[in-house]
């Protein structure tokens, strides 16, 4: 696992000329930026990191509030159809999100947000996994600690937002873990809802780099954009790999 990202690390760092070489080499003879300058230069990097970003952490905003108040109604509250309706969300975990791209379409156009950053946040506003997530843990509350809150007037909407979130903060951490890597890393529906620059996203607009890359065996220039877009999920992912296990064992999905 490790030796294909060792291998874009060093590829990065090396000049055109050592990419082809008969005997391959592992290290740069002469280390060199000019690869990353390159990328700057040749597609809106920065306007991609930033589509990126609103993306990835304006959906994790709204989908953490979104599931916070599904899953405490689904975990706490008692309702007609209850079961049911959490039954219906379940199914929902088994459709491909592939297989509604073409009704997304369009309604999005229909809406007018063809080739917005809004449009390509539109399908994921509300999740079903984090629901689920985030019940597990609001189910693991003891009653008790309830019932004694709301001899206490701390009951309804002031028992989730002064109890039941902060004990849940494990499971909005897996959550958010899981969210963030995955809008970072979408490409699908970000190509199929995008026309141009102003609303893509990175892994879109490698994809593109790419192409013109191989067109021109650039292959410096594509292992530099390759790490700074991969940069960040990596890091993340080696800095927090300890606390995203430690949160799903203690949201209540450990095995």
């Amino acid at each position: 696992m490790v030796l294909p990202l060792l291998w874009i690390v060093l590829t990065a760092f090396k000049e055109r000329n050592e990419v082809f070489s008969l005997v391959p080499q592992w290290l740069p003879a002469r280390p060199t930026f000019n690869n990353f300058l390159g990328v700057l230069d040749a597609m809106p990097f920065w306007r991609y990191y930033w589509n990126t970003l609103v993306v990835a952490f304006g959906l994790l905003a709204i989908q953490l509030m979104t599931i916070t108040l599904a899953a405490y109604a689904f975990a706490r509250m008692e309702f007609w159809g209850r079961d049911v309706l959490f039954i219906l969300l379940l199914v929902q975990l088994m459709i491909a999100p592939q297989s509604t791209v073409i009704q997304n379409y369009l309604t999005l156009s229909g809406l007018g947000l063809l080739d917005t950053r809004l449009g390509i946040m539109a399908p994921y506003l509300a999740s079903a996994f984090g629901t689920f997530l985030l019940r597990q843990t609001f189910k693991s509350i003891p009653k008790e600690l309830e019932e004694a809150a709301s001899l206490d007037g701390c009951g309804g909407f002031r028992f989730l937002a002064h109890i039941a979130v902060p004990l849940a903060v494990p499971g909005y951490l897996a959550f958010a873990l899981v969210s963030l890597t995955y809008h970072w890393n979408e490409f699908f529906w970000p190509l199929v809802i995008t026309e141009t620059s102003k609303a893509r996203t990175l892994t879109l607009g490698l994809g593109i780099f790419a192409q013109t890359a191989e067109g021109s065996a650039d292959w410096t220039m594509l292992m530099a954009a390759t790490l700074m877009v991969i940069a960040v999920p990596v890091l993340c992912f080696l800095i927090f790999q300890r606390r995203f296990i430690n949160s799903f064992m203690q949201s209540g999905l450990g095995g």
